[in-house]
């Protein structure tokens, strides 16, 4: 069985939620291109560049010469709506844009999940699927709220799990950490059928 866990990933907020298992883990933030590929869809999105971020960490530990012994963890996330993938905004602007658009509109957040097991080279995967509505925005609260928490390394453009909860009507779904970017439920599911149980 592998003895070592690793956090495909330099996310704080990946980082955060993984912590709450209470076990010991290291983290390895991948080097891979994350740009979606032409008329690739949200749902094969997430699964490739999850995938990928783990086959990229693993032939990095290799390269480092690290005991191939680990179980490999990597999640990525976009954000839909209608038929368009949005992903992190990275600048003020593209916020603004993003949550200008959101307004009052149904927005689904796709997060895909890879466990990889480094001494056999097999993967497990999930997708999860959460719904967020948006109440209706004015400009001047669309603003602020970014002025306030620069929500600019996420996906949608908000935090839930602090002051984003206020541009919500509702939320959807069977676990709110994949909207923070980590299938917690799932992850705990792949994790025991590795006999890894956090409170076993």
């Amino acid at each position: 069985m592998p003895t070592q866990l690793i956090l495909g990933s330099s996310s704080p907020y990946r980082k955060e939620l993984l912590q709450r298992f209470g076990v010991p883990f290291e983290c390895h933030s991948p080097n891979i291109d994350e740009t979606p590929l032409s008329h690739e869809s949200a749902i094969d999105v997430v699964k490739r560049l999850s995938i990928a971020k783990a086959h990229a960490v693993h032939s990095e530990r290799l390269l480092q010469d690290k005991a191939p012994n680990a179980l490999i963890i990597t999640s990525d996330q976009v954000a839909v709506l209608g038929n368009e993938v949005l992903g992190k905004p990275h600048t003020e602007e593209n916020a603004i844009n993003q949550l200008s658009r959101f307004s009052d509109k149904k927005v689904s957040f796709l997060t895909g999940l890879c466990v990889f097991n480094q001494q056999d080279e097999s993967y497990q995967y999930t997708l999860s699927e959460y719904h967020v509505y948006f109440r209706a925005l004015t400009h001047n609260e669309i603003r602020r709220y970014i002025a306030i928490e620069q929500p600019l390394d996420c996906a949608g453009s908000f935090k839930c799990e602090g002051l984003g909860i206020c541009l919500f009507e509702k939320m959807e779904g069977d676990d709110p950490n994949s909207l923070i970017g980590l299938p917690l439920i799932s992850l705990s599911r792949l994790l025991r059928e590795r006999n890894i149980n956090p409170i076993g």
